[in-house]
Order: C-alpha cells, then sequence, then structure tokens
C-alpha cells in the first residue's frame, strides 16, 4: 500500500504512523507527506525518507484553486490511502470524491457527537463524563464519514481542554495507526 499524509503541525500522529511502518505494523510505504504549511512534522518525514511537499493556502488565489494544486501533487503520488495525519484544512468536495473512500482522518471526539474544529472543548461544555477519539472515512461533509474505528477517553474531574486534548491525542495516536494497520492488512488480503 502507498500513503500520502497530510499534516499541519508538530506531526506526532505522523510520526505513530512512521514507527507503526518501520515497525512492520503496517504492510505499507508512506511515499509522501504534505503539508498546508511549514512544519515539524514534515522534518519528521524527510527522517523517515519520505519525500515532502507544501500547498500553502495563501499561494493561491482562493481555496479551489489550492484544493487542486493539493490534489494534483497528492495525485501525482499514486496513494492507495491518503491519511490526514493532523491536517487542519477542510477540503473540498471535489478533493475529497477524488480520493474517497481512500481517505482517513481523526476527530477529537467520539462521533457524531461534538463534530467540526472544537471536539474537546465541546465535550467539556457538555460535561460528558466520556469522550475520547474516531477514525473515519472523509466524506464532503465535516466528520459524518463512516466510523473506522473509536477509542474512549474518560474526562477527569480536574481536566481542562489542554489535559483532556492531551489524553485523547495519545489514545488517538494508537486508534489510527490500528485502524491503518487493518486497512492494509485487509488490502493484501484482497
Amino acid at each position: 500500500m502507498r500513503i500520502v499524509a497530510l499534516v499541519s503541525g508538530s506531526g506526532t500522529t505522523l510520526q505513530a504512523l512512521l514507527d507503526a511502518v518501520a515497525a512492520g505494523r503496517i504492510d505499507a510505504t508512506v511515499v509522501a507527506v504534505g503539508a498546508d504549511k511549514d512544519c515539524h512534522g514534515l522534518e519528521r518525514a524527510q527522517a523517515a525518507g519520505a519525500a515532502t511537499f507544501v500547498v500553502e493556502p495563501a499561494e493561491h488565489p482562493d481555496r479551489p484553486t489550492w484544493n487542486r494544486a493539493l490534489q494534483e501533487i497528492v495525485a501525482g503520488h499514486q496513494p492507495d490511502l491518503v491519511l490526514l495525519a493532523g491536517f487542519m484544512r477542510i477540503l473540498d468536495e471535489e478533493f475529497v470524491t477524488a480520493f474517497a473512500p481512500a481517505l482517513i482522518n481523526t476527530h477529537p471526539a467520539l462521533l457524531p457527537s461534538f463534530p467540526g474544529a472544537h471536539g474537546v472543548r465541546d465535550a467539556l461544555a457538555h460535561g460528558v463524563k466520556i469522550t475520547g477519539a474516531t477514525v473515519h472515512r472523509v466524506v464532503p461533509e465535516v466528520d459524518a464519514g463512516q466510523i473506522l474505528g473509536q477509542v474512549a477517553v474518560p474526562v477527569l474531574p480536574e481536566d481542562d481542554e489542554a489535559t483532556l486534548h492531551e489524553r485523547i491525542k495519545m489514545a488517538e495516536r494508537e486508534l489510527f495507526v490500528d485502524v491503518v494497520a487493518e486497512l492494509c492488512a485487509d488490502a493484501d488480503a484482497q
């Protein structure tokens, strides 16, 4: 399986993926890692020997043009899976359709509860005792795709958004690796 991963930040989810590939837990190759800005995730990818690219929205006249530029570069790597590993941009319908159902994302809540950019904050505001992480297929509607895996994370009385989010991210990374490993194993079996 050929994987293209997209990142926006420190790349801890990407690192979990790269480590799992290197350890043989995931039968795949991360052929490229792209980002919407210069970020530490690209350094992690380079250290693992993956090609990297940046497609900054500010370098394009509008969002559709940016989406097409990103889509063209991703497609050029001929991916079997496109993984949003902490990628903080909403992709348009044309991009999603081009790669679905092989476009996979994570979300820091138990979908369908608390979709959108503030899943952790929303869970705290609603006073839930359990939240978690979801890995799902990407569809044009935000955080509405088929759920591939979920993990529960308890909300502790002393939690604030930062502490809860950090615990969710730890669980989310493991879940992401497990789901991607399963997707690759299923593809190998076919």
